[in-house]
């Protein structure tokens, strides 16, 4: 007997007011007929079942308590991608379901893929990553489909390299990276792959050299992102917290005696730190902060540096040069920064350290 059927007949006549004899009438049986299904005594036969569902304006396998999945193609990649996320080795049978069903849909083979590597690098299980790397291969053929600005030919080529690496093949993988690394989004990875399991130490530096002073030239955008971002909302403390924290970074590129690419943005940000300090009542650390700015800034116009040889571990056979939009000097960055501030008591500062220096 179907615990579930006997239940669900007695809730759904109760949901829609009827009584067992109405019931019975509208299937032509008896109201003891009724009794009995809904005292797990008797289950209906399938012709009545069918009536059943019709009468309650419902499916049989509802009736019968039965969950059905929504098989719907953005339903299944949606529960893919949730196994993904809770890393649930169940999703694996799914994924399999899913691809059978829809072999040529880039969510479900891309959603597929990431599943067999998630857990083929957890377990070190080199079928699971074949597999993924398969279906990474045909997820790129269907590239056109996909709708997730996350997802693109550069994340899935990574995914591809990464797969590559845990089954042993770095040769294989940092051709994949090396051959696809527009602005050298992934000279890091590069960088450390050459340098550690292919034990090229020479050639790694270019490319670690070079992804410092992309990450570098990066954290004066957010930092200067997080500084906006918090003056709005006049949180000064945490718009100093961040901007030390970067000058602290950028203090560990330096060079003992020399100018760096990254000393001009740096003389601005000390000024903007100089304003968060005057605005928390610190006006001898806000004091000393406009003087490193202008000393930063002084030495920099003197003998300005934009290359990134400039830098402390930086050791590159290419030739980088960096450009910024503060002004043609260092000097006309940080004036412009107190003009921008439009903060009275930090001008009133900076022309006071100006006069009795």
């Amino acid at each position: 007997m179907n615990m579930h059927l006997s239940e669900n007949i007695r809730a759904m006549r109760h949901a829609r007011s009827l009584t067992q004899q109405q019931v019975a009438d509208a299937l032509g049986v008896t109201v003891g007929a009724v009794y009995k299904w809904e005292a797990n005594l008797s289950a209906p036969d399938l012709t009545l079942l069918v009536e059943l569902a019709d009468l309650f304006d419902t499916s049989v396998d509802v009736l019968l308590g039965y969950e059905v999945k929504n098989n719907k193609r953005a339903d299944m990649a949606a529960r893919l991608k949730e196994y993904i996320h809770s890393k649930n080795e169940a999703g694996l049978d799914e994924a399999e379901k899913a691809l059978l069903r829809y072999p040529n849909c880039f969510d479900i083979v891309y959603r597929s893929a990431t599943l067999y590597y998630l857990f083929g690098m957890m377990h070190n299980d080199k079928p699971m990553l074949r597999r993924s790397i398969d279906l990474m291969e045909r997820a790129m053929l269907l590239l056109n489909q996909n709708t997730d600005p996350e997802i693109g030919e550069l994340s899935i080529t990574y995914d591809l390299a990464n797969a590559y690496s845990e089954l042993g093949d770095e040769e294989k993988a940092l051709d994949l990276l090396k051959q696809d690394n527009p602005r050298g989004i992934f000279n890091d990875v590069i960088g450390l792959e050459l340098a550690g399991v292919c034990h090229r130490p020479d050639e790694a530096m270019e490319y670690l050299s070079t992804a410092l002073v992309s990450v570098s030239t990066m954290l004066i955008r957010i930092t200067s992102g997080f500084m906006n971002v918090y003056f709005k909302r006049d949180d000064y403390a945490s718009a100093a917290s961040v901007l030390t924290l970067a000058l602290e970074f950028f203090g560990g590129l330096k060079q003992e005696g020399k100018s760096n690419l990254f000393d001009k943005p740096c003389a601005d940000f000390y000024v903007c730190l100089a304003y968060a300090q005057l605005k928390l009542g610190k006006s001898d650390d806000a004091r000393s902060s406009l003087r490193t700015a202008r000393k930063l800034a002084e030495d920099f116009d003197r003998d300005p540096d934009y290359s990134a040889d400039s830098l402390r571990f930086v050791s590159a056979a290419k030739r980088q040069t960096a450009y910024d939009g503060l002004g043609s000097t260092a000097m006309e960055a940080v004036l412009k920064t107190l003009h921008t501030l439009e903060d009275e008591a930090l001008s009133g500062l900076w022309e006071e350290m100006i006069h009795e220096e």
